[in-house]
């Protein structure tokens, strides 16, 4: 188990023989680590000291979530549930919590940034002040970052996890490890793309720290040497989002850094239908290259892309690889 995900209350080992068993099972469990981490802090704060759940002790947790929307309770419901059912099977008797019926899928449309917002993103990414000399910031690596992720359509986390030896300049591309599936993909880096990586290198290299470019070492750090927070990138794209005349939304309706991603998938449909090939031909494509689970998840897409550019999907005939820069084919999938 990562140090991540070091479980510390009383339920600890049996947190991870759960997961191994998921594993075991060919279950990708890393939205449930995340989820027994937060019953683990929960247990923690409690002071739970036997190996017993009560239906009480449940109650006590959900009160604690008041911002979780009722797709999320209803994950982590059917996560208590699993390892309930876990631990009576191992000889603690626990209450089952029931799960009620999935909640409907939301019809929540991302925010999908224009052209020329996404030219104000990066002028205002690059026109960033810091008031204090703090060498935790994560603003040094905020305008590559921003870049990186409307190019790539990378996740945050993705982008954030990224070491040294997995963005291969001569090849032209970036070897994602850890995402949201658990499934290794690659992002080919276009040539405008490469070309302020390797600014970002250099700059770094000029750092008064030792060994930023060790193949082990992660891709984007602080000045001094640390590992950039997701909460940081965060709170300076909501910075970015006021210089560029965005106006934030909230409540869940952003725009959000996430929807650099969106905008990246809606973005390289209207560029692909413009070229001529065919939208549902490569969508197989395109979920693949966002690592989505299944094509339904990209499908949501054509949607946005017919609501954002009505008149280019008009014409059926239309969409393939276009938008995607050629990578040479000998990528060593052991870096």
């Amino acid at each position: 188990m990562s140090e991540q995900f070091n479980y510390r209350s009383i339920f600890a080992p049996h947190f991870d023989n759960f997961l191994k068993l998921k594993h075991d099972r060919g279950y990708t469990s890393l939205r449930a680590k995340w989820i027994l981490l937060e019953f683990d802090n929960f247990f923690k704060s409690m002071d739970i000291k036997e190996l017993y759940i009560t239906k009480e002790l449940i109650e006590q947790w959900r009160n604690t979530r008041i911002n979780d929307g009722p797709t999320t309770i209803y994950s982590k419901y059917c996560v208590w549930s699993q390892f309930c059912k876990y631990m009576c099977h191992a000889g603690y008797e626990c209450y089952i919590p029931r799960t009620q019926g999935q909640v409907a899928k939301s019809r929540f449309s991302p925010y999908i940034y224009t052209h020329k917002q996404i030219r104000d993103i990066f002028q205002a990414s690059d026109s960033l002040d810091l008031y204090d000399r703090n060498m935790s910031t994560s603003l040094f690596v905020i305008p590559t970052i921003i870049r990186v992720l409307y190019a790539t359509g990378m996740r945050v986390s993705e982008a954030l996890s990224l070491k040294n030896k997995d963005v291969d300049f001569n090849n032209s591309c970036i070897t994602l490890l850890k995402t949201k599936n658990g499934e290794q993909r690659l992002a080919p880096i276009t040539d405008s793309l490469q070309k302020i990586l390797e600014q970002y290198v250099q700059n770094r290299g000029k750092l008064p720290i030792a060994n930023t470019s060790d193949p082990k070492g992660y891709f984007f750090i602080s000045p001094n040497g640390s590992f950039c927070r997701a909460g940081s990138i965060y709170c300076w794209f909501r910075k970015i989002l006021t210089k560029s005349g965005i106006p934030y939304i909230g409540n869940h309706s952003g725009p959000r850094v996430h929807d650099l991603r969106h905008t990246f998938a809606v973005h390289s449909m209207e560029k692909l239908v413009k070229s001529g090939y065919d939208l549902y031909y490569t969508l197989p494509l395109l979920s693949t290259y966002l690592g989505h689970k299944s094509i339904s998840s990209t499908e949501q897409y054509v949607r946005l892309t017919q609501e954002v550019y009505p008149e280019i999907l008009d014409d059926e005939r239309k969409l393939c690889s276009y938008i995607f820069p050629k990578i040479k084919i000998d990528c060593n999938e052991n870096d």
